[in-house]
C-alpha cells in the first residue's frame, strides 16, 4: 500500500491512527521532506518527496489524499496500483477522486460543485477527519490513537501550561485575540511557556510534552497534544471543529460567527474577537483542574 498525504504536519498526524489498523499490509508512505520524521518508520516505510518513489512501482493500493493535480501527475505517472482511492489524475491530467471519498473531497478544493459548494458542506459536515478517512477505506474508526515519534530528544521546557498562540501566514483569523491576556492572567498562578519555533518538529513535540495543558488554534499543536494524550483547549475562529477528534481530552471553543468566517482566508480582527477572555480562561481553568 501507498498513502499519499505530504502536509500539512497535523494533517500527517491525524492520517496515522489509520497505521494501527494495517499491521498486515506493508506501506509506504509519501510525505514532504520535512515531514518525514513525523511518520513511524516501524509501520510504515516514509518516502520524503516524490522524487523518492521507486519509478515503475505497482501497489495493490493507493491511498491518496492529496488534491494538488500537480503532485498527483508526478504520482501517479511514476507508480500504478490495482485500486486507488482517495485523489488520482484523469487521461486529461485533470484531479478527481474515486467514489469512497466522495464524501471528504467534495468538501475540498476539487470538489464537483465547486469550491463555495464544497464549503457550505464542510460547513454541515458533523463527521471527523477520522471517519472520513476509515470510511473511505471501508472501515469504521473506533478511536484509535495517533501514532507519534519515538525517541524524542531532550526538551528542558516544562511547566503546568504551553500556549501557542501563531496560526501562520494562511489562516490569519486562526490566531485567537485574547492569547497574551490568558497568559498574563495564568502566569500568575502557575508555571507557563510560550512554545517556541524549533528546527526540527521532534524538537516542538518534546516541548509540548513537558507541560500539562496545550492552549493553542486549531494547528499543529493542537494535533501533537493530542497524540501525547494531554488535554487541550483549542480556538475555532474560522475552520471546521467537527473535523476534529478530541479523543475525550480536547475542549473546543467555537467562535459564535464561525459561519460568518468559515474558511476564509483573509483577515477581520471581528473573527480572532469573538470567542470571549472569559471564555477562554474558564476553559483553560477547568482542564488544569481535571485529573
Amino acid at each position: 500500500m501507498l498513502i499519499v498525504k505530504t502536509g500539512a504536519a497535523g494533517d500527517v498526524l491525524r492520517t496515522t491512527p489509520l497505521l494501527r489498523r494495517l499491521a498486515a499490509c506493508r506501506v509506504d508512505w509519501l510525505t514532504a521532506p520535512e515531514h518525514v520524521e513525523l511518520i513511524p518508520a516501524w509501520l510504515a516505510q516514509p518516502l520524503g518527496g516524490v522524487e523518492r518513489l521507486p519509478r515503475g512501482a505497482h501497489y495493490d493500493v493507493v491511498l491518496s489524499l492529496e488534491d494538488d493535480a500537480g503532485l498527483l501527475r508526478e504520482v501517479f505517472g511514476r507508480i500504478s496500483a490495482r485500486k486507488v482511492l482517495g485523489a488520482y489524475v484523469t487521461p486529461t491530467g485533470q484531479a478527481t477522486y474515486s467514489a469512497e471519498f466522495e464524501a471528504w473531497f467534495d468538501m475540498g478544493l476539487i470538489g464537483r460543485y465547486g469550491l463555495p459548494a464544497a464549503n457550505r458542506l464542510k460547513l454541515r459536515n458533523t463527521l471527523t477527519y477520522q471517519q472520513h478517512l476509515f470510511r473511505g477505506c471501508g472501515l469504521e474508526f473506533a478511536g484509535e490513537e495517533y501514532v507519534m515519534p519515538v525517541d524524542l530528544p531532550e526538551s528542558r521546557l516544562t511547566g503546568e501550561i504551553a500556549f501557542a498562540p501563531e496560526s501562520g501566514a494562511r489562516w490569519p483569523m486562526k490566531r485567537w485575540r485574547y492569547h497574551e491576556a490568558c497568559i498574563e492572567h495564568f502566569s500568575r498562578l502557575c508555571r507557563v511557556n510560550i512554545l517556541p519555533m524549533r528546527q526540527t518538529l521532534r524538537e516542538h513535540i518534546s516541548d509540548v510534552k513537558g507541560h500539562r495543558v496545550v492552549v493553542c488554534n486549531d494547528s499543529l499543536p493542537m494535533h501533537v497534544a493530542i497524540g501525547l494524550g494531554k488535554r487541550c483547549v483549542a480556538f475555532f475562529t474560522c475552520t471546521s471543529p467537527a473535523e476534529i477528534y478530541g479523543y475525550g481530552r480536547l475542549t473546543k471553543l467555537v467562535s459564535p460567527r464561525l459561519e460568518e468566517f468559515f474558511y476564509r482566508r483573509d483577515f477581520e480582527a471581528a473573527a480572532t474577537e469573538a470567542i470571549p477572555l472569559e471564555a477562554g480562561i474558564a476553559a483553560i481553568q477547568a482542564a488544569l483542574n481535571a485529573p
